[in-house]
């Protein structure tokens, strides 16, 4: 049983109307103002629900306090921007004026928008050559940051182009005797694209690498480095991360030296997402997961297992239990991918069963709830995971179902990211995640 065929399989009656959720975004959403040129736009409707200090703390900047050009404040408040987050406040300015940048901040926190608004305002659309390479190290993030380049760049006149492992290299090839100014790709291929002298490098004056301590892991840090090879001398390199391991040290300390640090990680975890465990024995954690489902009020969740058999396992029993469920892993062949994420960011489905595939950046702001079916092996994962709800200072709930076995496991997490996670109440008040 696939779970692209359980899209309209009966929801449970707890579970909230995905269309009532705000749509997705990576700025503070009010309406654009009406006072200036920028009445315009066609803003985004004004999203009421609380936001955290997370995104709400800054000095009181505003979009048009960077001179950016008219076209591009238009995309912003198209987009319903208004006021810039904290790491935008803070990078924006310094990659405007070429500074390398090693910024640091949690996940849901607007981090895409800071890198992409300062590209988009320095690439010259008279120029057919690529300005601006942004690698990320998903398909699923690839696609999510092209559609922000063009929203944000759609007065501009901006072409941007994905290009990612395990879709056709003839069709990417075909795009690029087009004009591209901006291209968004998984390192391998755009590796592959270079060496192949397609993909011409030489005149892009930017490189960002988005979830850096991803893309600097032991088996993608050396195509990085050798794509750097293509580039021009002297470029300008970003780097943006929830998480800055040591092999991203070293990688700063040869290539950027000079780099602008900003860490707005004062503490780890995301100020709005409420955490909780369920001490449960293997055998309970499906009963455990029906009766959550049957008590929470549910938006849209997405419950993470720590492999695919599992997840796939999972995703059957859910379906069993009468709820509308999707499940995603690395293993499924792009297309279908590409489909289950389209399918659920428009709310097609409430629940998705997801490996670790789905911790890295993506943003779907209708996710209210994370739940750790497995409990993963280490912080980090820990941290990417339950940074899926609570997006952009908003309300969520992450519950880790906790197994004997994984007894120390949550005590390490605790002491590593210095945070607690309390023991699951009876009855959850639904002001901590709607």
């Amino acid at each position: 049983m696939t779970s692209e065929a359980n899209a309209g399989a009966p929801p449970a009656v707890a579970l909230a109307s995905p269309e009532s959720t705000a749509p997705a975004s990576s700025g503070t959403k009010v309406a654009a103002g009406g006072d200036g040129w920028s009445g315009v736009s066609r803003p985004a409707a004004k999203d009421l629900r609380v936001k955290t200090e997370d995104v709400t703390k800054t000095r009181g900047t505003s979009f048009d306090d960077f001179f950016l050009n008219r076209e591009l404040l238009m995309g912003i408040y198209d987009m319903g921007f208004e006021k810039p987050s904290p790491i935008q406040e803070e990078s924006i300015p310094l990659a405007l004026a070429g500074r390398n940048i090693l910024a640091r901040a949690k996940n849901g926190t607007g981090k895409t928008a800071a890198f992409v608004v300062p590209v988009l305002e320095r690439i010259s659309i008279q120029k057919r050559n690529i300005q601006a390479l942004i690698l990320v190290p998903t398909r699923e993030l690839a696609l999510q940051t092209s559609s922000v380049v063009k929203e944000l760049g759609k007065h501009m006149g901006v072409q941007c182009m994905v290009s990612t492992g395990g879709t056709s290299l003839r069709e990417d090839i075909l795009r690029l005797y087009s004009p591209v100014h901006v291209l968004v790709a998984t390192p391998g291929r755009i590796l592959d694209l270079a060496e192949k002298h397609v993909a011409d490098l030489s005149g892009c004056g930017v490189v960002i690498l988005d979830e850096a301590d991803k893309l600097l892991s032991y088996e993608l840090q050396p195509i990085c480095e050798d794509l750097l090879s293509f580039l021009p001398e002297y470029r300008q390199i970003l780097l943006f991360s929830a998480t800055f391991p040591v092999n991203v040290r070293d990688f700063r300390d040869k290539y950027l030296p000079d780099a602008h640090e900003i860490n707005l990680m004062e503490e780890l975890t995301l100020k709005g997402v409420t955490q909780f465990y369920a001490f449960v024995e293997e055998r309970q954690k499906v009963h455990c997961l029906n009766t959550l489902f049957s008590k929470l009020q549910i938006n849209q969740a997405i419950i993470f297992c720590n492999s695919v058999a599992r997840v796939e396992l999972l995703a059957r029993k859910i379906t069993q239990l009468g709820y509308s469920c999707f499940f995603i892993h690395a293993r499924m062949i792009q297309s279908h991918r590409n489909r289950v994420f389209h399918d659920f960011r428009n709310g097609a489905c409430r629940c998705l069963v997801s490996t670790d595939l789905f911790t890295r950046g993506i943003d779907i702001q209708s996710v209210n709830v994370v739940i750790n079916f497995d409990f993963p092996r280490n912080s980090e994962t820990y941290l990417h995971r339950i940074g899926r709800s609570g997006r952009f200072g908003h309300l969520g709930l992450a519950i880790n179902m906790i197994t004997y076995e994984d007894r120390f496991n949550l005590y390490r997490v605790e002491q590593e990211l210095g945070t607690e996670i309390q023991p699951i109440p009876s009855h959850v008040d639904t002001a901590l995640y709607t």
